[in-house]
């Protein structure tokens, strides 16, 4: 077993500790409270899912501006950060390159360097990971990319005209009901969690981003038996392998349930889920329009509320904390630009974090994401093969359309108020 002390493998080794140190206790769950050490655990958190990439000795990495980013991220309080531990090497049109692993048994060991250092970088900083292990969507990869491993090649690109919504959810959703593709996927799951089984540093394993039972009911109903198998396969396998960490599925909420609070509890209700999940979109889910945010963030505001409640209700309703690991929104004017201001953005950010600390059961939040000093190389703000500015927004968005820079004084001024607050909790 790999322990915190020692990591096997390609690549990198944690830093040993002293003799005389005592190692750092796991993340637990108590009913619906997250503890550490014995005492509450909530933490104000952010999303840097290009931490692996960013932390390689590559030529696509850069360890110095790591370094940078994690302090900055400390100075503000933020102690949690959702990293994505995954990505497949893929035809998709808009999958990130480099990617963790091929089709065969064949894993990058640049991907696995960086994320070794990572985690040491925020071992040392005091900070816990989240780390997913796959993708429902197409920007790493993901699901679809596991089925073209085992269906010939056959794959379908997201938003291409020729398949329209819902043909890509519903197509990545067989990727549940196959069992060859499942397999390969467990294969990757069970090594690169027992890399990390012994680190506290690593909070929780999430199953995949955001995954959903498809994309409408009709493809979705007969899927959810394989649905819910996958969910509770995947977590007894990585309970089996690090019963001291924390499992979660990365859920977006009843957004990513077909709308159905039965299907969204079905889902987590498995003993091996020790925590909920929620995601939070207005923009995506069109609750607010970029040409006309102030005229529509009032009416997004409630829907924001009344989202917010509805999954406390099914957190309690389960007896399991909740996290909203990822919320956000767009500039003011709908634009991508760093000069670009941030008040409405602002505004919804406090609305995120007032739910936080007026609400004990939601454990924490981490913000989509942080850009740091990452900036769009190109003018049309599009991200392009072989790009190493690295910013929170992935590689199928708009460079600069939610992540946050260095530069938003105001919603960084936020995030620190929210992180002070919590921590003197």
């Amino acid at each position: 077993m790999v322990t915190r002390r020692t990591i096997l493998g390609i690549g990198a080794a944690l830093a040993a500790l002293p003799a005389a140190a005592v190692p750092p206790p796991f993340v637990r769950r108590e009913g619906t409270t997250l503890t550490l050490g014995g005492k509450p655990y909530r933490f104000a958190g952010a999303n840097l899912w290009y931490g692996p990439w960013l932390g390689a000795r590559a030529d696509f990495g850069n360890r110095a501006r790591l370094a940078r980013e994690l302090d900055a991220l400390a100075a503000l309080g933020v102690t949690n950060l959702r990293i994505l531990a995954s990505a497949e090497t893929s035809p998709l049109k808009n999958a990130v390159s480099p990617a963790f692993r091929t089709a065969g048994a064949s894993w990058n060991p640049d991907l696995l360097d960086g994320l070794d250092h990572l985690l040491a970088q925020l071992e040392a900083r005091g900070m816990r990971a989240v780390l997913y292990l796959t993708n429902f969507w197409e920007w790493s990869g993901g699901m679809m990319t596991y089925l073209t491993y085992v269906n010939g090649g056959k794959f379908i690109d997201m938003n291409d005209p020729a398949h329209p919504w819902p043909e890509f959810p519903d197509m990545t959703a067989q990727f549940y009901a196959n069992a060859e593709a499942v397999k390969l996927y467990h294969d990757y799951v069970a090594s690169i969690v027992r890399r990390y089984a012994g680190i506290p540093t690593v909070m929780a394993w999430q199953l995949a981003n955001e995954p959903r039972p498809g994309g409408s009911d009709r493809i979705a109903e007969p899927l959810l038996p394989a649905y819910y198998a996958w969910i509770q396969s995947t977590a007894k396998l990585i309970k089996s392998i690090a019963p001291n960490q924390l499992v979660s599925t990365g859920s977006e909420g009843l957004k990513g349930s077909i709308e159905r609070a039965a299907v969204y509890k079905a889902a987590h209700v498995f003993p091996e889920i020790d925590y909920v999940t929620a995601h939070i979109w207005p923009l995506n889910w069109s609750w607010v329009s970029a040409q006309d945010i102030p005229g529509t963030h009032d009416a997004a505001t409630k829907k924001v509320a009344e989202y917010i409640a509805q999954h406390i209700g099914l957190a309690t309703e389960l007896g399991k904390p909740l996290v909203i690991e990822e919320f956000g929104y767009p500039r003011d004017g709908g634009g991508y630009d760093p000069a670009s201001s941030t008040a409405y953005k602002d505004r919804y950010y406090r609305q995120i974090y007032e739910a936080v600390e007026a609400n004990p059961i939601i454990a924490g939040s981490n913000f989509w994401a942080w850009n740091g000093e990452g900036r769009a190389l190109h003018g049309d703000h599009r991200f392009r093969p072989g790009d190493t500015a690295w910013l929170g927004d992935p590689p199928h968005e708009p460079q600069g359309w939610y992540g946050v820079f260095d530069s938003d004084a105001t919603t960084v001024a936020v995030i620190k108020a929210h992180a002070k607050l919590l921590a003197a909790s």
